[in-house]
């Protein structure tokens, strides 16, 4: 007896949120509407707010002064924040996990503003574990908060001495991107009650957040010198709080793209980040990729079978009819009739199909030499790999025998990297060969990441080629002279920094002194090294 009453109150409770959400909406409209009509004068203010826009804000002077804000609908464009938890959802938790939370959003369009965010909260965080959280709030988030800043807000933000958020959203989900990306001395967030290392879905004892109370309660009768808000009663009744207060309208973010940050001005550079959504997941974006999701893994596995069973010349015609695009350019230098070695073929490396794409290309097998390929990923490769140990004499060893017996390629940077930058380039290559052929190799995706440093790596080229239409650029650069090689007189160093300084040239990217080391520390938490179990004797 007692479930059966459980379900009935918690049919009227949501019956109950749901009408006198909608007949309270219902009401101030009509009453608005009434109202305005019998006041003509002032219906064209109805949307005006009592406080400047954000453009109306000197930046001058403000080094030694305080700013409060919020992330959600002051610091970024985003007018909702579904796509970030959406982002915890998928890549921290599961696809099913995804899937729930994308079905909740009727539920969302008709409750308030506190119910929605208790729903969101709790379908994305219950059973959520902390270090997957970690991850995501490192290694995900940040690029999607960057390149939804708000250009306007974060000139007033940046102008000011001490920056505190106030936000009603989870802490963990913000935390990281506010202090080590926005040099926020504080963030004043909602917290989350957790069991152990798990999350429970609910908010701590003291609930979500209320801005203008936790701003009181920080601050006392001392008044901070700037707050910026959105142009709802609840953030006018925050901003009331501090000496100036200026509001981020929607109309401003239509103006031209004056709101869009550019690249070149983000606060601090994005060169890793991981995760494997490749879009901002709206609600419709979300659907969209559920729907597509059937069709984009048969022709995963389509174009898959395409390049391990058949010729490259017929692989390369039926996997652009299946939407893979392959563009070639430059003049591949043939090889020397002096030499006795092969040629060796210094590609930039955006994902594991790289060595396969330029075997394609060149219609030729090549023999490829990897660090810590998965099984699965060695299993299927249609071509010959090698894997490398990191030991300098024995990894030169292994080259030199695989240059005798044929043409071979190398990725020295080590590990894919996905934004317009390349890695130091490992120096080993420039004193193994003197026919050095640099290829510049770049891919665009709409959907899905082929790379990832904390996930599945087997997966990897299935999600690349579950992208509709997922696109390769090779580049052949003409091979290096000889007196720029080590047979010409100089130092491996220079010769690997020539060559890097060639390819990011030729991609429009910048050159990096960082390493794999470093990206796996800052993704993963590890070193990026992959030791083998050892045999039980």
């Amino acid at each position: 007896m007692v479930f059966p009453l459980v379900l009935l109150k918690l049919a009227d409770w949501v019956l109950y949120q749901f009408f006198a959400t909608r007949c309270d909406l219902a009401a101030r409209k009509i009453g608005n509407y009434g109202f305005f009509y019998r006041n003509p004068s002032l219906k064209s203010s109805q949307h005006g707010s009592l406080f400047p826009s954000v453009t109306k804000c000197s930046l001058e002077g403000r080094d030694s002064q305080t700013l409060v804000c919020d992330i959600d609908g002051t610091l970024l464009r985003s007018e909702s924040f579904f796509p970030y938890f959406m982002l915890v959802a998928f890549e921290g938790g599961s696809i099913v996990r995804a899937f729930l939370l994308l079905l909740s959003c009727p539920l969302l369009w008709v409750v308030n503003h506190e119910l929605k965010l208790r729903v969101m909260v709790f379908i994305t965080f219950c059973g959520l574990r902390k270090k997957d959280m970690k991850s995501v709030g490192r290694a995900v988030l940040p690029k999607f908060f960057l390149e939804n800043l708000n250009l306007q807000a974060y000139e007033v933000l940046a102008s000011t001495g001490k920056r505190v958020v106030f936000t009603s959203v989870p802490r963990v989900m913000v935390e990281w991107f506010l202090k080590d990306y926005l040099d926020v001395s504080d963030a004043v967030a909602t917290e989350l009650h957790s069991v152990g290392n798990y999350f429970t879905g609910f908010p701590s004892d003291s609930g979500l957040l209320v801005k203008h109370k936790a701003l009181k309660e920080l601050f006392g009768d001392r008044k901070p010198d700037i707050g910026l808000g959105s142009s709802s009663p609840h953030d006018h009744l925050f901003i009331s709080l501090c000496k100036e207060g200026y509001v981020v309208n929607k109309e401003d973010h239509n103006k031209r793209g004056s709101s869009v940050m550019p690249r070149e001005r983000h606060p601090k550079p994005l060169v890793f980040h991981d995760g494997r959504l490749a879009f901002l997941p709206t609600p419709f974006a979300t659907l969209s990729m559920f729907l597509w999701l059937p069709l984009g893994l048969t022709l995963a596995i389509f174009r898959l079978c395409l390049g391990i069973f058949l010729p490259y010349n017929i692989a390369l015609i039926l996997s652009s009819w299946s939407g893979v695009n392959i563009r070639a350019k430059g003049f591949i230098p043939s090889k020397s009739s002096k030499r006795s070695k092969g040629v060796l073929y210094v590609c930039t490396h955006r994902t594991l199909l790289d060595p396969v794409i330029l075997s394609t290309v060149l219609g030729k097998s090549l023999t490829a030499v990897t660090y810590s390929l998965s099984k699965v990923s060695e299993f299927l490769a249609p071509m010959k790999t090698v894997s490398l140990t990191r030991d300098r004499k024995q990894d030169g060893e292994t080259m030199q025998r695989l240059l005798s017996e044929g043409d071979l390629v190398v990725c020295p940077e080590g590990t894919t990297c996905r934004e317009p930058y390349l890695l130091r380039f490992s120096s080993l290559f420039a004193e193994l060969a003197d026919e050095i052929v640099p290829v510049a190799i770049n891919v665009h995706v709409s959907m899905f990441y082929g790379t990832t440093a904390s996930g599945f790596k087997c997966f990897d080229p299935f999600f690349f080629l579950m992208n509709p239409s997922p696109s390769y650029h090779v580049q052949f650069l003409g091979k290096v002279p000889r007196e720029l090689t080590c047979a010409g007189g100089r130092s491996s160093f220079e010769v690997a920094n020539h060559v890097q300084r060639q390819l990011a040239d030729a991609l429009g990217f910048e050159c990096t002194t960082l390493t794999r080391k470093d990206k796996y520390l800052m993704l993963a938490g590890n070193e990026g090294i992959v030791h083998e179990k050892k045999k039980k004797p």
